[in-house]
């Protein structure tokens, strides 16, 4: 049992590619996350994509074949796909029964992350790559979003939203961006993590941003 939990952390934590198979299988079957596998980055350069596009912004850390209808919480299909490819980088499908996420560049994301503990506001689990870090949250309609940033007197043009029909890489996948790690993990246990609502986690960032006086660069 003792075995076990600690691999478990291992997991949690983003510990080498050889999780990636049973991360994926966390994800989709305890968690109900409907993940796929993303395009897996070009052999003659980690920082090319292997998708048609020369220009990728973001190499391996998207879908391309399957697409993102795909995304399934089977665990067979999960089994086959990264037995066939078990270096590719887990996709999760956004919106639905997941959760969304709300991305910024890394150094604001750290200075907000820091203020948001300051403030007492409680966060779920943050995805970070070395250039953005991903505020889980839960599931929000394009309506909803809408009308909370219609109510903002200002909101930074460096925030991205994760939605309905969106993805985001997982760890412990590696991408053409560099690893994907938890920068807060989820705690252990068989239940899908706790996430805060979007509304609350807008307000503080933009408010976090704020206080700090730390710009959040077009990223």
């Amino acid at each position: 049992m003792r075995e076990i939990l600690g691999r478990r952390r291992r997991l949690l934590r983003g510990d080498g590619k050889s999780e990636l198979i049973s991360a994926a299988l966390t994800f989709a079957t305890e968690w109900q996350w409907p993940v796929l596998p993303g395009v897996t980055t070009h052999p003659q350069g980690h920082s090319r994509c292997g998708c048609p596009d020369p220009d990728c912004t973001v190499p391996g850390a998207h879908p391309f074949d399957p697409g993102l209808l795909a995304a399934t919480t089977d665990a067979r299909m999960v089994r086959w796909w990264w037995g066939n490819r078990p270096a590719a980088p887990i996709i999760l499908a956004t919106g639905g029964q997941a959760p969304c996420a709300v991305s910024l560049p890394a150094l604001p994301a750290a200075h907000a992350l820091t203020a948001l503990d300051r403030m007492g506001m409680r966060l779920g689990p943050v995805v970070a790559s070395p250039a953005r870090w991903a505020i889980l949250v839960k599931p929000y309609s394009m309506e909803q979003l809408g009308e909370l940033l219609y109510a903002k007197d200002f909101v930074p043009g460096s925030l991205r939203f994760h939605g309905e029909g969106g993805y985001l890489a997982l760890p412990p996948s590696e991408t053409g961006q560099g690893p994907i790690s938890w920068q807060r993990a989820p705690l252990p246990g068989s239940a899908s993590p706790w996430v805060p609502d979007v509304e609350a986690v807008v307000d503080a960032v933009v408010e976090a941003l704020t206080r700090t006086g730390v710009s959040a660069p077009e990223l």
